[in-house]
């Protein structure tokens, strides 16, 4: 009932593990001075007592009466248990085989309150030194097994000890050689971390501060480092009840695998110290990992996964230039990888880690030719794409193109090897057994890697050009038989877009898509012209999918992605397939569709210029009238309202309008806009950018739509009116652009001239107003300085300033001067103006 006592006193009050306020830090205190002075020595007695007379006849209570003992040690004065009495009865207790388990843990908690005591660091060392004269077998393996949290306490403390006082100290050294003789104890300790009264965070943490102390390991640290990868090994290493769960990565085995990752975390970044401190000796520590998996015919799969882990990570904590000269063990490391086949190969983990391994070092081929047939065969033989699993084969055709375009050169002797290694797999998109397609390649991305790494390869200078196109040749011919022969199948039964065939239509496209980034314009369109024309006839081929089945959306993305491409590497060549498909892609279109079309037609834009001029005429009709209906000023909710799916597209389609018409002026095409198709949309474009440069919350737009105006006035107005390409803008710009934007939108409160985005507008509408002045002249003053500026409430001195400032030829005075005049017609009107 005492130590029952003790304990409530301890949680209620005195323990400083739960929060406490001001009153209650200063009733413990109270109570713990009191205490001190009247009583602890005879509690303390009292403990011992019950520990001695009470451990073997009723061992709860012993426990319970050495628990309220741990919990005080913190605050009473110490020596009234770390004396000659108290520890070696403790200590009898935490080691005698005849202690019941809770009566032994309830001592070794005692022990490691005593030291995990506050005080001076000497006094520290001389209290640790005392509980190793006490019990000189601390530093057994046995102990770290039986008072795990004492020897990792002790050696926290010890470490704390050497890092305060420093090795040319001699406490300080002594405190390193008390740490150096429990060590044994905290390997031991952290071997077991499995056991529920090992805290292997803890013992984590003591091993990374000791190994951070090292500077140049001496021997016997290079020793202790070894025993460290071990614990790391150790604790890295997958339990093997999940084998199974893992290779299928079910619910199962998806939750352990990412509990394994938050594990290796603290691991990892521990195994990177040693790295530093001692490369030589990590290196060797994977070096017997390896060669024990690979002579051992019972290596298990967790065994060759952490081995393979920390082979990995090896390659993250060396630099590159290590890597490529292959210094150390790296020059007999990477080739036994390369070579390695592992009796548990067709596991998934050990495949993946495998693979990924294998890429990490792949700089070493760059120095190391000789190699390239094995990494090769790494990735191409049953190991790699050919793997049983189908994760690790999409996997290892990932990381394979990777590979490719790192070493690129180098793989040219080995072209036909590959290809034919390959044969099986690009075989299978142009295979006509749908439903076996559909099961081996789930989706349209699935294998099409492998298609890129091809192009890559083939599209490497250094290979003939008679190998080009006959490699070509070898890769289109099949695919683009295939797409004809199932779109003549599908006129005749239809097309679902689930179906098989919409499938093999999809994975077809993509996988031309991706052949073709091996290219480039200057190679298909210069040097090797042929290539050009087979690229082009391609594009043929496959813009005929929008033809034949115009409301088919995922096969409509994956072919504007293909014409994305095909614009980039073919260049002036592909302008007269684009109105068709243009006119194609038009057919049936939401605003998520327009946003598509609109990204494709900016392409065309910055790609050609004014060249471009005939197909924007061509299609901006439609464009405008379309987008007029679906982006009008009504169209946006500003409530709860606006954050639907629905109305995040429409605002994404204006967005991709404003780069759009950007686009179009600023590469030369306003003269699009004037085109009578065209002509009869102006009205309603204006009255969109107007409001948009005026009141949009997307401060970017309006910057946009500022810049979109202000090369609009250079393009169609001179200083005279007479000349003006459009009658009628030279007005709207006077009375509607610089009244509504340049004044009353930046005197509005919500125009922040504190922000910096908003100070980028700012600048633009600046720069607007000068080349209003320039082009407009007089026009712009008498509607602006005489009209608008004393309707806004500007002193007439003001106004007179502006216009000194307009006509002077140093934009940053009068940008500075225009913004002190905002701010001062907001002070006179208190933030009442209201927006017009």
């Amino acid at each position: 009932m005492f130590a029952r006592v003790l304990i409530s006193l301890d949680d209620d009050l005195l323990s400083q593990d739960y929060p406490r306020n001001a009153d209650e830090t200063a009733d413990a205190c109270r109570v713990k001075d009191a205490m001190r002075a009247q009583c602890v020595p005879q509690i303390a007695r009292h403990w011992h007592d019950a520990a001695a007379t009470l451990g073997a006849a009723d061992p709860p209570t012993a426990a319970v009466a050495l628990d309220a003992a741990r919990r005080c040690i913190s605050w009473i004065d110490v020596a009234l248990v770390a004396n000659d009495v108290f520890v070696p009865l403790l200590f009898d207790i935490a080691l005698s085989p005849a202690s019941a388990a809770p009566l032994a843990a309830a001592a070794v908690g005692c022990l490691s309150a005593v030291a995990a005591k506050r005080m001076d660091a000497r006094a520290k060392v001389a209290l640790l030194r005392s509980l190793l004269s006490a019990q000189q077998g601390l530093g057994s393996p046995d102990s770290g097994l039986k008072m795990a949290s004492l020897v990792t306490t002790y050696a926290v403390e010890a470490l704390a000890c050497y890092r305060k006082l420093g090795p040319s100290d001699a406490d300080g050294a002594a405190a390193l050689e008390m740490l150096e003789e429990v060590l044994p104890a905290v390997f031991s300790a952290a071997e077991s971390c499995y056991e529920e009264d090992v805290d292997s965070g803890s013992v984590l943490e003591f091993l990374a501060g000791y190994v951070s102390t090292m500077k140049a390991p001496s021997e016997k640290q290079l020793g202790h480092l070894g025993r460290i990868l071990e614990v790391v090994r150790q604790q890295m290493t997958y339990d093997p009840v999940y084998r199974v769960h893992l290779d299928v990565l079910d619910k199962i085995g998806k939750e352990e695998e990412d509990m394994m990752a938050e594990q290796r975390k603290d691991l990892v970044a521990l195994f990177r110290n040693i790295c530093r401190v001692a490369p030589a000796a990590t290196q060797q520590f994977i070096k017997g990992l390896i060669v024990t998996a690979l002579s051992s015919a019972e290596a298990t799969v967790e065994d060759v996964e952490v081995t393979l882990t920390l082979l990995y990570r090896l390659g993250e904590a060396v630099s590159e230039e290590e890597i490529r000269t292959g210094s150390g063990l790296l020059g007999e490391l990477v080739p036994m990888l390369l070579s390695a086949r592992f009796s548990c190969h067709s596991h998934r983990l050990v495949a993946l880690v495998y693979l990924e391994t294998v890429t990490r070092y792949i700089k070493f081929m760059q120095e190391n030719v000789q190699y390239v047939p094995h990494l090769l065969a790494a990735f191409l033989d049953e190991r790699g794409i050919h793997h049983q699993n189908s994760h690790v084969s999409r996997r290892a055709g990932y990381l394979f193109m990777k590979a490719v375009k790192l070493l690129k050169a180098k793989l040219v002797p080995y072209l036909d090897t590959i290809l034919q290694s390959l044969e099986d797999v690009l075989g299978q998109f142009t295979s006509m057994d749908w439903a076996n397609k559909e099961a081996k390649l789930s989706s349209s991305e699935d294998g099409s890697q492998i298609f890129e790494a091809v192009g890559l390869l083939i599209g490497i200078e250094e290979v003939s050009p008679e190998k080009q196109v006959q490699c070509l040749t070898a890769l289109l011919n099949p695919l683009c038989h295939q797409i004809e022969s199932l779109v003549m199948g599908a006129k005749a039964q239809g097309l679902e877009e689930s179906s098989p065939r919409a499938t093999s239509l999809l994975q077809i496209v993509v996988a031309l898509n991706m052949v073709t980034k091996g290219f480039n314009e200057r190679l298909v369109m210069i040097s090797r012209p042929t290539i050009g024309v087979m690229l082009k006839k391609t594009l043929d081929v496959v813009l005929q999918l929008l033809v034949s089945f115009p409301n088919a959306r995922p096969l409509r993305s994956k072919v504007i992605s293909f014409l994305h491409r095909m614009i980039e590497i073919l260049g002036i060549s592909v302008l007269p397939c684009i109105p068709i498909a243009l006119r194609q892609l038009l057919v049936h279109n939401e605003a998520k569709d327009m946003v598509d079309f609109l990204v494709l037609v900016n392409q065309i834009i910055c790609k050609f210029n004014s060249s471009a001029s005939g197909i924007l005429e061509d299609v901006f009709p439609t464009i405008a009238s379309r987008l007029s209906v679906i982006l009008s000023q009504d169209a946006f909710s500003t409530g709860p309202a606006g954050n639907t799916e629905e109305m995040r597209e429409l605002q994404e389609l204006q967005r991709t309008l404003y780069t759009f018409l950007h686009g179009m002026v600023t590469h030369d095409l306003s003269a699009v806009l004037l085109a009578p198709t065209c002509r009869q949309y102006l009205e309603t474009i204006m009255q969109l950018l107007l409001f948009t440069s005026c009141s949009h919350k997307d401060i970017l737009l309006r910057k946009a739509c500022v810049q979109i105006f202000v090369k609009l006035i250079k393009d169609w107005c001179t200083t005279s009116k007479a000349d003006d390409k459009l009658p009628g803008f030279r007005v709207f710009m006077i009375e509607k652009f610089a009244t509504g934007c340049c004044l009353y939108s930046v005197l509005d409160k919500s125009f922040d001239l504190r922000d910096a985005n908003t100070l980028v507008v700012f600048g633009e509408i600046v720069m607007a107003q000068k080349v209003m002045y320039e082009r407009f002249g007089e026009d712009f003053i008498v509607n602006f300085v005489a009209k608008a500026l004393p309707e806004a409430h500007c002193p007439p001195e003001l106004a007179e300033q502006y216009y000194q400032k307009l006509q002077g030829n140093d934009i940053k005075a009068f940008r500075s001067f225009y913004q002190s005049l905002i701010e001062k017609i907001r002070q006179q009107q208190n933030g009442s103006l209201v927006f017009r």
